[in-house]
């Protein structure tokens, strides 16, 4: 894409149901033809039938990566111009992650005469050579010709803000950061906004920092988004352990950025007191001392900050070195743990009667990925992007524990089993089946971006789990598991390593802040490709992985006989209906459970109605339109009672857009019968 190549330097060398922070998301479609954007990600070769060693990321030391970060700087507005940006674009860096090929993905947000673009991230995965390979973006909408006068008056979107606020249980009178003026374009076409922040506290006392969006022309609220993301020692959980501190007897790890712990001895502000001591021993194990839910934070910190180095390459939850902080004892029987953007720290209640702090190894590393991805992905803690950031932390959380390898503590696919939130003794929430919770989902479906984010992010920690394990039942550690897959095929494993290795590089160069279950899969397909190659059985499990929570479809080897249409229909804009149609050959009856799977690429899903036409006429209904259904795509396998039907005979596909500005084309259709 680029006329003029430029080289770039290459290294040598919470938790529960509350709140969290971030930026919901609509993920963009496919681009049309004449398009100059790649949306889609995709593996960096066109040779990617065969394994890509040099794909894995590259260890960086925060030097390495502050040069990099450097040189993307002094180049964004050659960047900018090459991308064919507007002229009142402008392009800000936020992070730089390499492959060890020497392939760099920098991550930019963007800015429109001056004013921030909320929803306009984008990423540029560059050769060694200097080569633009691909370019993934949060929004596919042009910036331009936006009016950048408010017709709003600033303190309408505030009052607006602070109601919304108080809705949650805020009683702040006035916003913590006044109305700025933004542009919204993370749902759809460029709009001029507002931004407020109300901070707060919540109903449950998690602290709030609420993020609300005011349409500066029209007054209405477009958005609100939470931004505080809820999840020798003598350690409560993991037994004696080695901790990292300072030769001045305090919490502070030295090697691991200067990461600090701190008391707050059940404040809700500040940083609270530093832990120190006449000697080098923390806690006694029970949590009656303050030492100990202390030194179980600052050790669930240290695991994370190794597994992070040692595993993925990344020095901090930045990647600069610098370590976050740790607030223990935060207020009075405080059942949550939160991670917060604004203070770059972890906080943790004592849990129910203050005898059961929220400070095991899954729960920091789950809060502390909370920071990962806000300073990589970015993903918008609502909607199905808000469900991948949740499953993120608790993917994260999984791989941190095995990592440890803490007898005490033993790695496990359970979130919370030692905290005893609930009060039985039962985790807070299970990978292998997401729904033994009583909440969570174990499956996606259309609307699971209308839940909590929490219960949202089940189908992709079900994915985590069979990816690395496989289905059906086993016992790993001494705890048993039994897997289910929502097309009742099997899904084969591939180790927990390659899993994680595989989320990891598509949440740092593949995953933006509006990537949808989807995205998702495009993304870690992407991933597997360019690291094992398209034929490879990794490859396959990904796609069999996702498959099995109910997203697209898989490559081959699945029973029963399948028909499938792969001609693009174009679907008109708040127009008639479009068919695509397969010929069955099958004899007999239709089955109870036809499988219909449907890849349809569109701007706008809930535009669309989706019927199954059965030979007969007879007309089964798939979707139907939703104005609240705002994400992009629909690949989804549909379970359809057809046996009143004959198989045999042409099936359709009928699908009708039935609003205006959004459009698209069926990519492909496909029945099976089992």
């Amino acid at each position: 894409m680029r006329s003029t190549p430029r080289r770039r330097a290459t290294a040598t060398g919470a938790l529960l149901t509350a709140a969290a922070l971030l930026t919901v998301g609509v993920q963009a479609g496919t681009a049309s033809a004449d398009d100059p954007w790649t949306v889609s990600p995709k593996a960096k070769s066109s040779n990617a039938t065969k394994p890509n060693p040099g794909a894995l990321p590259a260890k960086l030391s925060p030097a390495q990566r502050a040069e990099l970060i450097r040189e993307a700087n002094a180049t964004k507005a050659a960047t900018a111009k090459e991308l064919g940006l507007g002229a009142k674009e402008k392009l800000r860096v936020r992070d730089v992650v390499q492959d060890r090929d020497g392939t760099t993905h920098t991550r930019y947000e963007r800015t429109y005469d001056g004013l921030p673009v909320l929803g306009g991230d984008l990423i540029v995965a560059e050769t060694k050579a200097g080569k633009t390979e691909n370019v993934i973006k949060a929004s596919k909408a042009q910036l331009k010709n936006v009016d950048t006068s408010a017709d709003v008056a600033p303190a309408t979107a505030e009052k607006q803000a602070l109601g919304a606020a108080r809705a949650e249980g805020s009683k702040k009178t006035e916003a913590e950061r006044a109305p700025r003026k933004v542009i919204w374009l993370a749902q759809g076409k460029p709009t001029l906004a507002y931004e407020t922040v109300v901070g707060g506290i919540q109903h449950d006392g998690t602290p709030s920092e609420l993020h609300v969006v005011t349409d500066a022309t029209t007054g209405k609220k477009l958005f609100e988004r939470e931004a505080i993301e809820t999840g020798t020692g003598n350690t409560q959980y993991s037994g004696q352990v080695t901790l990292g501190t300072s030769p001045s007897y305090t919490l502070t790890d030295t090697g691991r950025g200067n990461h600090k712990t701190y008391n707050l001895n059940r404040g809700t502000s500040g940083t609270g007191t530093l832990f120190q001591g006449p000697d080098d021993i923390w806690g006694d194990g029970t949590p009656q001392n303050a030492e100990t839910a202390g030194a179980d934070a600052a050790y669930g910190a240290g695991l994370t900050w190794d597994y992070y180095k040692n595993v993925h390459g990344r020095s901090g939850i930045r990647g600069d070195g610098v370590g976050a902080y740790s607030r223990v004892h935060y207020g009075n029987a405080y059942v949550n743990a939160f991670w917060s953007d604004s203070c770059f720290c972890m906080t943790y209640g004592d849990g129910a009667n203050n005898t059961k702090p929220l400070t095991s190894i899954d729960v920091a590393a789950h809060e502390m990925t909370h920071g990962v991805t806000s300073n990589t992905a970015g993903l918008i803690y609502s909607g199905e992007s808000g469900g991948l950031n949740e499953a993120t932390s608790d993917i994260f959380a999984a791989a941190v524990e095995f990592n440890a390898n803490n007898p005490k503590d033993v790695g496990d696919y359970l979130v919370g089993e030692k905290i005893d939130i609930r009060g039985n003794g039962t985790p807070l929430r299970y990978m292998d089946k997401p729904s033994k919770d009583g909440s969570s989902k174990d499956a996606w479906y259309s609307g699971i971006g209308n839940i909590d984010v929490h219960y949202s992010s089940g189908p992709a920690n079900h994915w985590f789990y069979m990816l690395s394990e496989g289905s059906g039942a086993k016992t790993i550690n001494g705890v048993n598991y039994d897997s289910p897959t929502s097309d009742g095929l099997p899904v084969t494993g591939i180790g927990r390593e390659k899993a994680a290795q595989i989320w990891f590089k598509a949440l740092t160069t593949k995953f933006n802040s509006t990537t949808n279950y989807a995205g998702a899969r495009t993304g870690t397909l992407a991933v597997a490709g360019e690291l094992y190659g398209t034929s490879s059985a990794e490859y396959k499990a990904v796609a069999n992985a996702w498959a099995g929570i109910n997203v697209g479809t898989r490559p081959g080897g699945e029973t029963g006989t399948s028909f499938e249409n792969t001609t693009d229909v174009a679907i008109p804009d708040n127009g008639a209906a479009v068919t695509s149609s397969v010929t069955s050959t099958k004899t007999g009856a239709a089955p109870s459970t036809l499988k219909a799977s449907v890849d349809i690429v569109h701007t706008w899903r809930g535009d669309l109605v989706i019927d199954l036409i059965a030979p007969d006429g007879t007309a089964y209904r798939l979707k139907n339109s939703s104005g609240s259904d705002s994400a992009d795509n629909v690949v989804e396998t549909y379970t359809v009672n057809a046996s009143s039907e004959t198989a045999n005979g042409v099936w359709k596909l009928k699908v009708q857009d039935v609003a205006a500005q959004d459009t698209g084309y069926i990519n492909s259709f496909k029945l099976t019968f089992p």
